[in-house]
């Protein structure tokens, strides 16, 4: 097995002292992978590396950027192959799961390439006599991406293609958990033409990440920081950047609910609930974890929904064909089942479910009300919680009732009533007759309140990553009052 090395200056290095890590695979528990683990001297260099390509990079022509990330584009889609096996082995993905995230992330670059032409500014109309005023957009800086393993190439991409579009240089932190993913990103998009520091990638052992993300945050040329993660680490990573006064672009985690509404198309429904529930064993911040049915409509949701739980079955991801796969370890498979067993003795009617180890069924839990855990606690796994709410009014309320606000959906055949219910959904995302994971290059894509703050996606992600300045110029001399 040959080990990652760190990617800085253009080159792959070792960390110094020749530290490294390993991972292994969830369900065999056979070490996959052995990664580098950077020290405090290997985030010095990869930063000070960023910060000097900055200049070259920064100034690069457009069109240069657009041809280097539609390259990108063109290399990820040829590791393909690569990239789904490192999924299979290190996160336990399906092969479904593997190739979707090559595809939307390639899609990403691609959109990421059309922005280069799109940082625009504007002449602002100034009281000055002879005076015309502009506010431009230039690039910021080095930015700091850190992207999670649940999605680790849509998300990976997405850290690092909107930066560099923009003309910034990147030091990718990749997570403990994707080493070899994060590995594969990095050399589809540096081997497209990227001059040497304009890249830059570091990895860490999994107890040293503390360390390693404060030292990068407090470098003095970082400018801007994207992390994708839990909430929990989020607070931790906007503390740091608070406390330097660098602006980060975060996306945290979710409990988005999906309100079927009594006129709503039940099978529709149950499609989509099915798919936003457990597409990645429901390891997705987007994933449906509250279905909330209004009135009579809950009981035929119920049945139908049943029906269809109890057909999607995991097991090993290497078989190749199997609905769900490998949960991405054993503490995540205890979190289900601790919320499963909760909720059962508190009442809950359990629907499906069950399974060893890291591999688990799709499960729901029918009945579930205020005081079990699920109720309030991100799941992140294959169970889904069943609210029933007697009014429109009620399910609303219910849906805001969590401190997350990422994404959300809403059935019913009449789509204006389901606009109107939306508009009162407290999420930075909301579907309506479409299930809540869904995910286009182009979409300003973010949450409120504990899920985060910032748009990641098309247009709205240059203004993450460029500095507004206003700049002015003057014909002639002014009279001043001194």
């Amino acid at each position: 097995m040959e080990k990652l090395n760190l990617y800085i200056n253009g080159t792959y290095t070792a960390a110094e002292g020749d530290r490294s890590f390993t991972l292994a695979n969830p369900v065999t528990g056979d070490v996959v992978t052995e990664a580098a683990a950077a020290s405090l001297g290997d985030v010095a260099r990869a930063v000070d590396a960023a910060a000097s390509a900055f200049a070259t990079w920064s100034v690069t022509s457009p069109g240069e950027r657009r041809h280097t990330l539609l390259a990108a584009a063109k290399n990820l889609t040829a590791r393909g192959d690569d990239i789904v096996q490192a999924m299979k082995e290190e996160i336990g993905a399906t092969e479904a799961w593997g190739r979707f995230n090559v595809m939307l992330a390639s899609e990403m670059l691609v959109e990421a390439a059309s922005l280069t032409t799109q940082i625009k500014g504007e002449v602002i109309p100034s009281n000055r006599p002879g005076s015309t005023a502009m506010a431009i957009r230039q690039p910021a800086g080095v930015v700091l991406a850190m992207a999670p393993w649940n999605a680790p190439v849509i998300l990976g991409v997405r850290a690092i293609a909107t930066p560099l579009a923009c003309g910034n240089t990147v030091v990718m932190k990749t997570s403990e958990l994707c080493p070899r993913v994060h590995s594969l990103i990095v050399e589809a998009v540096a081997e497209a033409g990227l001059p040497a520091g304009v890249l830059n990638a570091i990895s860490n052992a999994p107890d040293e990440a503390p360390e390693i993300v404060a030292a990068l945050i407090e470098h003095p040329a970082i400018r801007r920081i994207n992390f994708t993660g839990s909430t929990r680490v989020g607070r931790v990573i906007s503390g740091l950047a608070g406390r330097n006064l660098k602006p980060a672009l975060l996306e945290l985690g979710g409990k988005a609910p999906m309100i079927v509404l009594e006129d709503a198309d039940v099978d529709a429904a149950v499609a989509a609930a099915a798919f936003g529930a457990f597409m990645n064993q429901g390891q997705i911040c987007m994933s449906t974890e509250r279905i909330i049915t209004v009135g009579e409509v809950g009981d035929r949701f119920v049945e139908a929904f049943s029906a269809k739980v109890q057909t999607l079955t995991a097991g090993d991801p290497r078989d190749g064909n199997t609905p769900l796969g490998s949960l991405v370890n054993m503490a995540g498979a205890d979190r289900i089942r601790a919320l499963t067993a909760d909720a059962v003795d508190k009442g809950a009617t359990l629907i499906a479910g069950g399974g060893k180890g890291t591999i688990l069924n799709a499960a729901a839990l029918d009945h579930v009300t205020p005081e079990m855990r699920i109720y309030t606690e991100e799941s992140f796994g294959p169970v889904v919680a069943i609210i029933r709410a007697g009014s429109v009014d009620e399910a609303i309320r219910i849906a805001n009732e969590s401190e997350f606000g990422l994404s959300a959906a809403v059935f019913s055949r009449d789509t204006m009533a389901a606009l109107a219910v939306a508009k009162r959904i407290e999420s930075g995302i909301c579907h309506i007759n479409g299930p809540t994971v869904h995910d286009e290059a182009q979409m300003p894509f973010g949450g409120v309140k504990a899920s985060g703050y910032g748009r990641f996606g098309g247009i709205w992600g240059i203004d993450e990553f460029t500095e507004l300045r206003w700049i002015t110029m003057q014909d002639g001399a002014l009279k001043y009052p001194i």
